[in-house]
């Protein structure tokens, strides 16, 4: 294979968030392991992603490879940044503008999103494009992700019937969550570069306001949602958001690839942030970790003996915690636990931090998040609580399933397609059919009984610890999408 062939990159991602650089959900976990996996089927691979002010990339040393990036946007002469480093067989660029990244949030305050979101992020992806060019050799694939990054397929539609630099180059949007549309004022349309025959609505327009992830949607080559049920859903009115329209106009190029679980991060056998180690075989050390709970959050001691229920997700009604908020005195009454993990909603945390005075010894609530607290949550818990209005794909559950700690879940989206509903004699966890506090109730009151039935538990536990969604599975759909793309097979994929 000729030099220049070896040299270009077959995969560049494009995404706002990629862990463990940054992260505020489960973007940042797809992001951080898809393009490892990949790269371990012998693909070249890189990553576009902002340089925030909080990002954490000291140990991974990355360094400045350019200072005058030119963008031109919002004023021709302002120019990026870009630092570099390599993850796991991966190179990552940093896009660096402090006055747009170095914020102590991604995307919002507790008081709404930032005002420049759509200046911030047009510049991104602006930059991203720019940079790609002076990689010499335009990728094989550009994978967006999300609105943050949903330009970029727009921009290289258009270039293309003027650069050949893009000819080849195929593009591909992933749907991670398509309640977040990055919808906008029209004017900022204008602003932003592209051409005005984009304006109309089977591209950048809707109901008159600037949308960057129907951008997206409108002009890449393919897109990708993250479960199959979920790349159902999406094209109903209940699910699709109001971009139902242009997504059943791109049906055809439509595809539901169901997430992985980061196994090298969340596997309780070797996980470095819980009080001690366990495996299916050996389950000693989850009751360590329950009893750990336990004292840390002066829960009460009969707990030992009792279920302690976990939730883990932001405080929205997407993530259903008002459902749990409205049977929290019914569950309290089965004699159980509840620990809670997260922030959002201020009326919510407020309702919870009562709820917590209220039921002291058996209702724990921290507002905030931390990885290692999720970790010992997991680990801790003896059953997982996921009431979700609309899951794309959920990665929560996945982890739960791992650390024998079955889900009760809403079949929706990737819950559907990764939970295997008790009364089920191949049971990894329990559904209800919708959103609706009595389901969610009767569901959680079946996970109790069948806890209280030691047979019925251990074999529950059993085939939820033994359920695989590891990352190469996935990354091997991914490839199956790139050839049909045109992507070249290499004699070292998938050896």
């Amino acid at each position: 294979m000729p030099a220049a062939e070896r040299d270009r990159y077959d995969i560049v991602f494009v995404t706002s968030e990629m862990f463990p650089f940054s992260k505020t959900g489960g973007l940042a976990d797809v992001l951080g392991a898809l393009p490892p996996a990949l790269a371990r089927l012998g693909l070249k691979v890189g990553v576009v992603t902002p340089l925030y002010g909080r990002m954490k990339a000291e140990e991974f040393d990355p360094r400045l490879v350019s200072s005058d990036c030119h963008v031109g946007y919002p004023w021709p002469p302002i120019t990026a940044e870009i630092y570099q480093t390599e993850y796991y067989g991966v190179t990552v660029w940093f896009v660096s503008r402090d006055e747009f990244f170095d914020r102590r949030q991604y995307y919002n305050t507790y008081k709404g999103d930032y005002f420049d979101n759509c200046e911030r992020f047009t510049f991104f992806s602006r930059a991203a494009v720019e940079w790609l060019k002076r990689l010499g050799r335009a990728p094989r694939i550009v994978h967006v992700n999300d609105w943050q990054s949903g330009l970029v397929p727009a921009w290289i539609h258009f270039l293309k019937r003027t650069d050949p630099y893009w000819k080849d180059t195929r593009t591909v949007m992933t749907i991670h969550n398509l309640a977040f549309q990055g919808r906008f004022s029209s004017r900022l349309f204008f602003d932003s570069g592209l051409p005005h025959e984009a304006w109309h609505m089977d591209g950048c327009e809707f109901w008159g306001d600037f949308n960057l992830l129907k951008s997206g949607i409108a002009y890449a080559d393919a897109i990708t949602t993250v479960s199959p049920s979920y790349a159902a859903e999406i094209l109903t009115h209940e699910f699709g958001c109001g971009l139902e329209g242009i997504l059943n106009k791109r049906a055809g190029s439509l595809r539901g690839i169901i997430n992985g679980a980061d196994y090298d991060v969340w596997d309780p056998k070797r996980d470095r942030y819980i009080p001690s180690c366990y495996a299916a075989d050996r389950m000693t050390g989850k009751m360590w970790c329950k009893k750990k709970l336990i004292r840390e959050y002066y829960l009460s001691d009969m707990l030992e003996h009792r279920p302690i229920l976990g939730f883990i997700g932001r405080l929205r009604r997407q993530k259903g915690i008002d459902l749990l908020i409205d049977i929290m005195p019914e569950v309290m009454a089965m004699n159980v636990g509840v620990i809670i993990l997260g922030e959002g909603n201020l009326d919510f945390e407020a309702r919870l931090l009562e709820m917590m005075e209220e039921y002291q010894g058996q209702l724990h609530v921290i507002v905030g998040y931390t990885e290692e607290l999720a970790h010992r949550i997991q680990a801790g818990c003896d059953i997982f609580l996921m009431p979700s209005r609309y899951e794309p794909c959920g990665l929560t559950q996945m982890y739960a399933l791992r650390y024998g700690t079955p889900p009760v879940a809403t079949a929706v989206g990737g819950l559907k397609d990764t939970i295997v509903p008790y009364p089920s004699d191949e049971a990894t966890g329990f559904t209800f059919a919708r959103p609706d506090s009595r389901l969610f109730r009767d569901a959680v009151r079946d996970a109790v009984r069948c806890w209280e039935d030691s047979e019925c538990w251990d074999g529950l536990v059993r085939r939820a610890m033994a359920s695989d969604f590891c990352w190469d599975r996935s990354a091997e759909r991914y490839l199956e999408l790139y050839r049909d793309l045109g992507l070249a097979p290499r004699q070292d994929f998938l050896r």
